[in-house]
């Protein structure tokens, strides 16, 4: 048994952040169908894809995004395609849509009417910037809502600041927040459901979603404890930290208090450099003098050291240090090994392979990956019959 068996969801959505969304909850038990378009959801076309050979069943974004799904093509574009969501409406708890603005009201679930027609559904809708949102911000992208949202400017700091800003980690970051906090936003309506038996709407604004995330440097900024400047470096916190070239890649340090200076000092078996700075400068001396300093002398040594051993030294002294991981560092990685985060999937074109797994534990009711994303129109007569989820 896991926390959502017995509730049913249809997944309108065809972008990134309604199919994570989806993803969270059919990973923790709900039925998710799938509703796709005769050619199928236009992530299907978004690569990396397997062998490098493009095709519907070949998409690895795809494949991640659709763990435990049924799939039901179904053309909305007509009136029969229409009618038949609204028959589907009625064997449903809940609704996810990321389209533009506007789509939802053209496909006959409007979000000012769903609580007249179908006053027990939850309806969630994603998208740029709300559903009110005036007609040039309903299309924007996952890169133009991070902008939007204040952390393309500010990240990452060190920038050149005669160059443009940079995006962020990942093409679809935007997304996958939108998507987390549309799922929570999700079981907390059908929690209440259980109490009311009423439906709610879900209004999820992603560039809203990502301002939330900067929460410490907009805290200071609204309280003027910090200058809202056109200045790259409010995530920098004017220390030393940042990312620093090694041996074999990339590592992080953090430092910030007297016990980091102390256990950075151990590391490095007490440098005379270190012992020119005054006590507690993290604190009340940290000019910028130092910090260019230390620095300095940080991105000498650790580009003598190797990134997963230096972290592991520098931890075990409770200093902030970390490797930067690709991809082969992470499926390696004895952590992940011994959390079993990484889980063997098979799938009829894709093979076995391992995807990543869910990162939480739930003691009664554990989240798992029991089925591999579906072909597409997998399950349109059982849907569209009725049926259960096998």
């Amino acid at each position: 048994m896991s926390a959502l068996n017995g509730f049913r969801v249809l997944e309108l959505a065809e972008g990134v952040a309604g199919e994570y969304c989806g993803k969270l909850l059919a990973d923790f038990g709900a039925e998710v169908i799938k509703i796709e378009a005769p050619d199928g959801s236009p992530t299907r076309r978004l690569g990396p894809f397997a062998d490098g050979e493009p095709g519907p069943e070949r998409s690895g974004l795809f494949a991640y995004l659709n763990t435990n799904k049924r799939s039901a093509t179904l053309d909305l574009g007509n009136a029969n395609g229409v009618a038949t969501l609204q028959r589907l409406l009625g064997r449903v708890d809940a609704v996810i849509d990321d389209h533009v603005p506007g789509w939802l009201a053209s496909a006959g679930l409007d979000p000012l009417q769903v609580g007249t027609t179908h006053p027990a559904l939850v309806l969630c809708a994603i998208s740029p910037h709300g559903q009110d949102a005036p007609e040039d911000r309903r299309h924007a992208t996952d890169l133009t809502v991070f902008h939007a949202s204040g952390w393309g400017f500010h990240t990452p700091t060190g920038a050149d600041p005669a160059r443009p800003p940079l995006n962020g980690a990942g093409r679809f970051l935007p997304s996958y927040e939108a998507g987390l906090d549309a799922a929570l936003c999700i079981v907390a309506a059908l929690f209440e459901r259980e109490q009311s038996a009423r439906g709610r709407v879900i209004d999820i604004a992603m560039q809203q979603v990502l301002a939330s995330r900067a929460d410490y440097v907009l805290a200071q900024m609204v309280a003027g404890d910090m200058e809202a400047s056109t200045s790259r470096t409010a995530f920098d916190l004017a220390g030393p930290a940042g990312i620093f070239r090694c041996a074999d890649g990339y590592a992080y340090i953090w430092m910030s208090a007297p016990a980091h200076w102390d256990a950075l000092r151990t590391l490095l078996g007490d440098p005379a450099w270190m012992q020119t700075f005054p006590e507690r400068w993290l604190e009340r001396a940290c000019t910028p003098e130092r910090v260019a300093e230390c620095r300095k002398h940080l991105a000498a040594w650790l580009a003598t050291q190797h990134k997963a051993q230096v972290a592991a030294e520098a931890q075990a002294l409770g200093l902030t240090l970390v490797p930067v991981n690709d991809a082969e560092d992470l499926l390696a990685s004895p952590q992940q090994a011994f959390r079993q985060y990484f889980v063997e999937v098979g799938h009829p074109v894709l093979g076995c392979r391992p995807y990543p797994g869910v990162p939480y534990r739930m003691s009664a009711t554990p989240p798992r990956i029991d089925r591999a994303a579906p072909v597409l129109g997998a399950h349109t007569q059982d849907v569209l019959a009725g049926g259960d989820a096998a």
